[in-house]
């Protein structure tokens, strides 16, 4: 399934994305503010995108009229995690956006359409959404699409880290989403 918003698509990752995936995964910054390990070839990026980004609703944002080349990720998790219990209904946004595309609306564009899809096509009821202390920019995100405080986890494992940080945890309902 592709998506598409006013500037984006959102579409599968293809092996031929590894060496994108790489350039962009490599640096620090980005694996650090959402939990992960910083890729250190391309051949991980291909074996992260054979392995992790290769479910149903995992998605590369890419942008409209570029080159066709990912600029960051999005997942809309349907599947139970150790660390949050969902109930049939339910989802959790994943995201991330490489550092040349930060400050342009990317992370917003690209989750309000994974909230339509979620909501319209799936069929969901509640979908949830979640960022570390810290990450502000995750944090404005949620809030201009519409999430929620639920709750907050002073105690999340990060097991690829090997840390604890604090985790903020925001909601969205489709009847909140349906009345904006």
């Amino acid at each position: 399934m592709t998506l598409e918003t006013d500037r984006l698509i959102l579409r599968k990752w293809n092996d031929s994305d590894a060496g994108a995936l790489y350039f962009l995964a490599r640096n620090p910054e980005i694996g650090k503010k959402a939990g992960w390990l910083p890729h250190e070839n391309v051949a991980y990026s291909r074996a992260i995108i054979r392995t992790v980004l290769n479910g149903d609703e995992d998605y590369a944002i890419v942008e409209k009229g570029g080159n066709d080349k990912p600029v960051g990720c999005i997942s809309l998790m349907l599947e139970e995690n150790p660390e949050r219990t969902r109930s049939i209904g339910e989802g959790e946004i994943g995201y991330w956006v490489g550092m040349p595309y930060w400050n342009r609306g990317y992370a917003t564009e690209a989750v309000c359409e994974i909230l339509r899809h979620g909501f319209e096509d799936l069929k969901l009821q509640k979908i949830f959404c979640a960022y570390f202390d810290g990450n502000n920019s995750s944090k404005r995100v949620q809030e201009k699409c519409g999430f929620k405080v639920h709750h907050t986890n002073f105690e999340s494992r990060i097991p690829m880290l090997h840390e604890v940080r604090t985790e903020h945890v925001n909601y969205i309902t489709y009847d909140m989403w349906d009345s904006r």
